[in-house]
């Protein structure tokens, strides 16, 4: 980081002068920028040295010319600056009374006439009522001038004498400093270079690292691929081995089982064919419908026809019997009645 120094100047009423230099850090510049920015940084650009700065006195520091003359181009520089800002406030105000609208022009043979418009009528009139009054008053004298205001003397008075080459000789005392600040520039600037070569020299180490580890990252991982791919082929092969032998055994099994049922039922399927056979669960099956449907309907027709019969036979009973009673009483009637 580079160092400026500015000088600053202070007059006081006395004319007394003093100097002080104060570093600022100079604003780091792109390598690539507008021109409109060159141009306001170019204007608003400050002295980097003080031997070209006009605000250094050099010479006879106690010589009041140029402090009169300053405080004189000051003053003008003021009265300037005020006299613009009335000039403006003037323009300012003819601007607001052009653009403030008026009173159109009365239209050709006719005239405007002043109208009142507040809420109560006043009498208007030309005249005004003058009166004299005249009053006497005591003569003054004139005030006189104010006395110069002196402060009263405190202290004592010190004087001082001053030989020849002892004031500030600037041209000879700033070499040191110059030989410091360029010293220094020089220094900062070595440092900056090789900071910049140390940071360049670490990133390409930073880089052949990054690039040895992506490599070796890379290489981790195949192999915990690999791995990966061994282990579930280990345990593909444990469980299609374990299934194999589960299958086996469940075969050994069943045919061990089948055996021993074959040996043991070898004599008592004919004892439980002949059982359930004298049991009735082996029948023809069209003796078992004619047995269990045929029979049943025709015995039921059977009795329809029977009720039937009887009952017709009844009825017949019934008319046979009621004709015999009725020819019996005609016959009996008629035995009853004498001849004649």
């Amino acid at each position: 980081m580079y160092f400026v120094s500015h000088s600053q100047k202070d007059t006081s009423v006395h004319g007394t002068y003093t100097f002080s230099s104060r570093p600022r850090p100079v604003e780091n510049r792109s390598k690539y920028r507008e021109k409109s920015t060159e141009k306001t940084e170019k204007s608003h650009s400050t002295y980097g040295n003080i031997m070209y700065d006009r605000r250094v006195i050099r010479g006879n520091t106690y010589a009041q010319r140029f402090l009169s003359t300053m405080v004189q181009e000051d003053l003008a520089e003021m009265q300037k600056q005020q006299e613009m800002r009335k000039r403006a406030v003037a323009h300012k105000k003819k601007t607001k009374e052009q653009i403030r609208s008026s009173t159109p022009g009365a239209v050709q043979g006719r005239q405007h006439n002043v109208v009142q418009t507040e809420l109560y009528l006043e009498e208007l009139s030309d005249n005004i009522e003058v009166s004299d009054i005249e009053c006497q008053t005591d003569p003054f004298l004139d005030r006189p001038a104010t006395p110069l205001f002196i402060p009263a003397k405190s202290g004592k008075d010190v004087a001082t004498q001053i030989e020849e080459a002892e004031l500030f000789d600037f041209d000879r005392e700033v070499q040191p400093l110059l030989e410091v600040l360029v010293g220094k520039t020089i220094e900062q600037s070595l440092l900056e270079v090789m900071e910049e070569e140390e940071l360049a020299c670490l990133r390409a180490r930073q880089r052949a690292f990054q690039e040895l580890r992506n490599a070796e990252l890379a290489e981790v991982q195949r192999l915990q691929e690999r791995e990966r791919r061994h282990r579930e082929e280990k345990e593909r092969r444990i469980a299609q081995q374990s299934e194999a032998l589960m299958m086996e055994k469940e075969t050994v099994e069943k045919i061990a089982a089948r055996a021993y049922t074959q040996k043991y039922l070898a004599d008592l399927v004919p004892t439980v064919f002949k059982s359930l056979r004298i049991q009735g669960f082996f029948y023809d099956p069209v003796e078992k419908d004619i047995e269990t449907n045929f029979f049943p309907w025709l015995m039921a027709e059977v009795n329809n026809k029977l009720e039937k019969k009887n009952a017709a036979r009844q009825l017949l009973d019934t008319l046979i019997h009621d004709v015999a009673q009725k020819k019996l009483s005609l016959y009996t009637h008629l035995e009853s009645r004498p001849e004649k």
